[in-house]
């Protein structure tokens, strides 16, 4: 087990600090390691215990001169043995926590602190912002603490006044029987304490409504159905609880020559049957301009082609899909007298040509039967 720190170096004080400055550091020290502020986390825990024990014993005139003759043992020597847990805390120092969540004990104060709901907001992107990413502004409306009453729910200069029916401890006894039965307060719901002046800016609700601007920084490679968290812009937590999030949906509309799969861009492009044939260059449009594609002879319907590197951005890592390209041969339908000829030339030839090769065919046949 570790020794004990000085308890004036707990709060970051001189040894001649007076009562209020101690009161002072200790509630900025409670309020970053308080548990509602830091669920889950063992160290913030600790230190929020440490720091209570140092303040509960500078606070007391006696005790504190004890500690300054005889350190850590004098006290024990005394019978001073810290706080059993969190409730001794709260319970002992109820005057501190009222002013961060407007309880009279940090116990009702820790039980009622609630999560801020978290927010969904669909953003509509184009084809290329998503390729590419982009920033921008959205705007939400969103339940923030009460400027006035600063989430007390009370009006200014009020406070908060313990309820009659429990008389401050959340629940009710009631007898049945030879049972005795504790139910939470119908009164003040738990709470401990009633609101006899609320808050005239919010109605007691300690939130108002707002609208927000808020900056969202889309990654390039987003898809349809990708969700992005901003972290603690969601709505306000209640009683000292964490603010929720906000989560942003991407849709992302068509494009009138690209789709996509994953990380690859598929396009179709149209040659006549004259460059299929023959062969040619043709201009290809990509996320980045235009790009030469050599189209070779005797290319088919429906072959593909690839450009290495032009599709879309992983959101994984910085590499990048292809894009691939469909040849689609054109079948022209207004030809002249001219082409037409050609053309009938050309089958003329194509039919001697296959006609030929039907005869070899043949004529290899009956040697082969002859032989």
């Amino acid at each position: 087990m570790s020794p004990k720190r000085d308890y004036y170096e707990v709060l970051g004080v001189n040894r001649n600090a007076p009562e209020s400055d101690l009161k002072t550091t200790y509630r900025k020290l409670a309020l970053k390691y308080h548990p509602d502020r830091n669920p889950g986390d063992k160290e913030a825990e600790e230190k929020f215990k440490e720091a209570a024990e140092a303040y509960e014993v500078l606070r007391d005139p006696k005790k504190r001169q004890i500690y300054d003759q005889y350190g850590h043992q004098g006290l024990e020597g005394s019978g001073f043995s810290g706080f059993g847990g969190f409730e001794d805390i709260f319970s002992s120092f109820s005057d501190i926590f009222e002013d961060f969540f407007g309880f009279g004990t940090g116990r009702r104060s820790r039980s009622s602190a609630q999560r801020g709901a978290d927010l969904r907001y669909d953003l509509t992107l184009s084809f290329m912002e998503a390729a590419f990413g982009t920033e921008t502004e959205i705007n939400i409306e969103k339940r923030e603490v009460c400027p006035s009453c600063k989430g007390t729910a009370c009006e200014p200069g009020t406070a908060p006044e313990t309820c009659g029916s429990c008389h401050g401890s959340g629940q009710v006894t009631r007898s049945q029987g030879f049972f005795t039965v504790r139910t939470t307060c119908p009164t003040c719901r738990g709470r401990g304490q009633m609101i006899s002046h609320p808050c005239s800016k919010c109605r007691g609700a300690a939130q108002v409504l707002k609208d927000k601007k808020v900056s969202v920084k889309i990654p390039a490679g987003v898809d349809n159905g990708s969700r992005l968290r901003l972290t603690g812009e969601g709505e306000a937590g209640a009683y000292g609880g964490p603010t929720g999030d906000l989560y942003v949906f991407i849709q992302v509309e068509p494009h009138d020559f690209f789709s996509r799969d994953g990380s690859e861009i598929l396009c179709q492009v149209e040659i006549s049957f004259v460059q299929a044939a023959l062969g040619d260059k043709i201009s290809v449009p990509t996320l980045n301009g235009k790009k030469t594609l050599e189209i070779p002879k005797g290319a088919q319907p429906g072959d593909v082609f690839r450009f290495r590197g032009e599709g879309i951005p992983s959101l994984r890592n910085r590499s990048r899909g292809d894009q691939i390209i469909q040849v689609l041969i054109k079948t022209p339908t207004s030809l002249t007298r001219k082409q037409e000829a050609i053309l009938k030339e050309f089958a003329k030839l194509e039919s001697n040509k296959i006609s030929n090769k039907l005869k070899d065919i043949l004529k290899g046949r009956s040697e082969s039967a002859a032989g």
